[in-house]
Parts: structure tokens; C-alpha cells; sequence
């Protein structure tokens, strides 16, 4: 396989107004010369970020102002057919996606342009021999059966990999639970975030144009708030895109564990460079909130004898734990649904975490809590 070229482009785009939003598509298309990857008769398949059921101003899924400018722009290059295809967080089944559908905006977005929203639930695995960890996916249907996937993430921060971008937003291409699975057969960080890579690359999308006109912030990536950039990125590239997007929000590469296994793998620049950017220059945002879990990678510079006890303090006091507050949480259960380790139960209408020595940290309960009633808490701090 080829090597990806690096280039990325920034544009601004200050609303969703969809003049805006179009215009800032089309120049994208312009400047990175990705007209010439969309030919006549094309199956076009969009992939954005829908986690779960908000609305756009929630700024948790992708602006369906984004999908439309680019549904548009695939068929006047000539595409036969554009889909919307993803696969959100809790089970993928005709009412849950519907759901999501309407709240996100999708519905009435492609009501209004030419696309389409997929109503096939079903999955295939797909062999990945070059995968690093994993070598082999189930993936759903219509990222398969596609000419073309174009990825459309929102960007966020996120309490597990720091930044939720161009590489994490496929792991919505792994049908409904089974991604919990995933988070249970790769806990530790650094093989989780490898098997991110190793789906990118297995479905290898052709374009990725980000949403960041209105970003998110804090706890992501559904726990955190908006935060206004008025900015789109593309690329062909998910590493130095996602690079730019760490650049953006002021996050330094080393808590961003994507972006230091694609490094190790040479598969991404070591560091953000203005070299491969076009378009619109930027500057880092440097209130943008982080999340609570941070990398902490200096263990391996301390003396051997220093080594074990400062893992343990790491790993037993510094890391965020999952914390329900109770008074907030309504019993629906979705935290309990999407936990790899089934330590979630509903008693009494509330949830309750039991036996937390065997928690991953994965925080898929915080990410799927629709309540935003668990926290991230240390034992300092």
C-alpha cells in the first residue's frame, strides 16, 4: 500500500449556515485535489459520529450541515448514490438508530439533500493479515459494500484515548456491543489504541473532513461542553490530521496514545509541522479543557528501584475512576449495556458499580451515560 501524503487543509467556518458550510467543503475538495477520488457511479458512504442520541447544538455528533455539504459534493462529481452509515455506542437495531437519526438532525438533513440513511443492520468480518494486534473485524455492511468511504468525525477530546478524531471516529464502523468486546479483549491502553489503528487501516477511508466548527471540550466525548473553533480539516491522512487537531486544542502528543503508537509504527510524523498544512492558518486554543485522564509517561525516566512503586501510585491513585452520582441517574441502564466487564448493575433504579478492582478504565459508562451522571474522579485531585 502506498503511503498516505501528508497534506492537510484548514479552513474556517464560523456557522452552520449551509452556504458556509458547503463553501467551506467545496475549497477543502480544492485545495487537497480530492475531486479526482470520487468517479461516476460511485457508492459513496459517509461515516460520521453519531455516539448516541443528541442534538447538533449538543456539539456530541457530527453537524448534519457537514454531511449534507458533503453528500452534495460527492454526486455532483458523479456518485451514483450517497448512504450515511454508522454504528453508535449502544445496540445497532432499526429503533436505536432511528432514534438517533432524528435527534442528530439526520432525518430532516437528508429529507432536505440527496442522501441516504442506512437501514441495514447487518455485519461481516473482514481479515486484516497486517494488522499489528488484531487481524481480523467484524465491521457493518455498508462500509463494506462501498466504492468510497468518506469519514466525518466531530472532534472532541475523550477521557480514554485524549483526543477522539480521524482515527478514533472508526471505531464506530464495529457493529453496536461489540465494541465493549473489543475494550475487553485489548484493556491496556497501548493495545486498545493499536487495534484503533489497525481498523483505520483495515477500512482505509479515502477522505476524512472533521467538524470542528464547534468542538468539544472537557470530558469528552459525550461528558464535556461546546467550544466554538469556526474551523474544518481535511485529509487523506487520519495521522497528521489528527496531529493538527492535537496542535489545535493544545494537547501534547504524549497524551494522545494514537498519535504515539502511529509514531512508533512510522506511520505519522514525530510532531505537528505548518509544513503539510494548507488553507487557512490557526492558532492552538490554549483554554481548551482536557479531559480528566491524562498520560503520565515518565515512569521510564525515573531510577529502576523508583520504577514499580511510582506504577503503583500511577496506576492506584492517578487514574480516574468512574463515579455515578446517583441523585443525576435515571436507571436506563446504558452504562451497564455497554461495560466490557458487566461490573454495572441497576438496583433500585440507580446504577452501581461492584467490584471496581476489575474496571478497565476503558470509560465506556461515561461515555454512554445520557445523563452525564458519571464522573471521572482521582483519588487526588
Amino acid at each position: 500500500m502506498e503511503p498516505l501524503p501528508l497534506e492537510t487543509a484548514c479552513v474556517k467556518a464560523e456557522t452552520y449556515d449551509y452556504p458556509v458550510i458547503k463553501a467551506g467543503v467545496d475549497r477543502l475538495f480544492e485545495l487537497l485535489d480530492l475531486n479526482k477520488l470520487i468517479k461516476p457511479g460511485m457508492k459513496v458512504v459517509l461515516k460520521p459520529n453519531l455516539l448516541m442520541k443528541r442534538t447538533p447544538e449538543e456539539a456530541t455528533t457530527t453537524h448534519p450541515a457537514l454531511v449534507s455539504a458533503v453528500a452534495e459534493k460527492a454526486l455532483e462529481m458523479g456518485a451514483a448514490s450517497v448512504l450515511l452509515a454508522e454504528s453508535p455506542g449502544g445496540p445497532y437495531t432499526k429503533a436505536s438508530l432511528n432514534a438517533i437519526y432524528q435527534a442528530s438532525g439526520m432525518t430532516q438533513a437528508s429529507g432536505e439533500h440527496r442522501f441516504s440513511l442506512n437501514q441495514d443492520f447487518t455485519y461481516r468480518e473482514m481479515a486484516w493479515s497486517q494488522g499489528k494486534v488484531c487481524k481480523a473485524f467484524n465491521i457493518i455492511s455498508p462500509l463494506l459494500d462501498a466504492d468510497l468511504v468518506i469519514s466525518l468525525p466531530k472532534l472532541k477530546t475523550h477521557g480514554m484515548t485524549g483526543l477522539s478524531g480521524a482515527v478514533k471516529n472508526m471505531f464506530g464502523s464495529v457493529p453496536g456491543l461489540q465494541k465493549p468486546e473489543l475494550h475487553y479483549r485489548y484493556p491496556a491502553q497501548k493495545d486498545f489504541t493499536n487495534m484503533l489503528i489497525d481498523l483505520w487501516e483495515c477500512i482505509h477511508p479515502a477522505i476524512t473532513i472533521v467538524d470542528a466548527v464547534e468542538a468539544m471540550e472537557g470530558n469528552g466525548p459525550s461528558g464535556g461542553n461546546p467550544k466554538h473553533t469556526g474551523l474544518l480539516f481535511a485529509s487523506q491522512n487520519p495521522y497528521t490530521l489528527d496531529l493538527a487537531l492535537a496542535h489545535l486544542i493544545d494537547m501534547p502528543v504524549a497524551q494522545i496514545p494514537i498519535l504515539q503508537n502511529a509514531i512508533l509504527r512510522e506511520l505519522c510524523p514525530a510532531e505537528f509541522s505548518p509544513s503539510f498544512m494548507m488553507g487557512d492558518s490557526f492558532q492552538p486554543v490554549s483554554d481548551f479543557k482536557k479531559p480528566r485522564k491524562k498520560n503520565l509517561d515518565f515512569v521510564d525516566v525515573l531510577p529502576g528501584f523508583l520504577q514499580k512503586p511510582c506504577k503503583w501510585v500511577m496506576e492506584k491513585a492517578l487514574v480516574p475512576n468512574p463515579v455515578i452520582r446517583k441523585k443525576d441517574c435515571i436507571g436506563c441502564g446504558k452504562c451497564a449495556e455497554s461495560c466490557p466487564q458487566h461490573i454495572i448493575q441497576i438496583r433500585e433504579r440507580k446504577a452501581e458499580i461492584h467490584n471496581r478492582k476489575q474496571c478497565i478504565h476503558c470509560y465506556c459508562c461515561h461515555e454512554m451515560c445520557p445523563k452525564k451522571a458519571i464522573d471521572l474522579r482521582r483519588f487526588f485531585g
